[in-house]
C-alpha cells in the first residue's frame, strides 16, 4: 500500500508543477513585457519556453498517468463525477496550454529579431502578448479548480 501514498504524492507533484509554473511563466513574461525592451522579453521568452517543455509538458504527461493510476488504486471509477468534471476541464486547459506554447515562441522569436535589428517590439508582437495573456486566465482557473476537485472529491449525483 506505501506505493499508492508514492503515486498520490507523484500527483500531487504534477499538479503542483502544473500550477506554479503557469503561475511563474506568467508573471515573468508579464515582467518582461511592461520593460518595453525587446532584450529582456527575448531572454525572459527563452527561458519560458524552455521551462514550459521542460516541466509543464512534463507534467501534461504525468497528470492522466498517475491520475488513472491513482483512481484505480484507490477503486474510483473514471466514471465518477468530479473525476469526469476533472479530465474535461484538463482538456479544456490543454486547448488553452497548445496554442500558449506556440504564441511564446512566437514572442521570443519576434524579440530576438527586434535585438538583432535594433528595432521597436511590432505590432504582432503585442497583438500575440494580448492573445497569450487573455488564454492564460481559462486555464489557469481550470487548473485551479481541477485542484479543488482533486482534493474536495465532491459526491455528484
Amino acid at each position: 500500500m506505501e506505493w499508492v501514498y508514492l503515486l498520490r504524492w507523484a500527483h500531487i507533484m504534477g499538479a503542483t508543477v502544473l500550477l506554479g509554473t503557469g503561475a511563474g511563466i506568467a508573471f515573468f513574461m508579464v515582467m518582461a513585457h511592461r520593460t518595453g525592451d525587446p532584450r529582456v522579453i527575448a531572454h525572459t521568452a527563452s527561458i519560458v519556453v524552455l521551462a514550459d517543455w521542460v516541466f509543464t509538458a512534463s507534467a501534461v504527461i504525468a497528470q492522466p498517468v498517475t491520475g488513472v493510476l491513482l483512481a484505480d488504486a484507490m477503486g474510483w471509477p473514471l466514471t465518477e463525477g468530479w473525476l469526469v468534471i476533472s479530465v474535461a476541464l484538463y482538456v479544456f486547459t490543454g486547448l488553452f496550454w497548445l496554442p500558449v506554447v506556440w504564441i511564446q515562441h512566437q514572442m521570443r522569436d519576434i524579440a530576438r529579431r527586434a535585438v538583432l535589428s535594433g528595432t521597436a517590439m511590432p505590432d504582432r508582437y503585442y497583438k500575440l502578448y494580448r492573445l497569450w495573456f487573455a488564454c492564460g486566465f481559462p486555464a489557469f482557473f481550470a487548473v485551479l479548480a481541477i485542484v479543488w476537485l482533486m482534493v474536495s472529491r465532491p459526491i455528484m449525483a
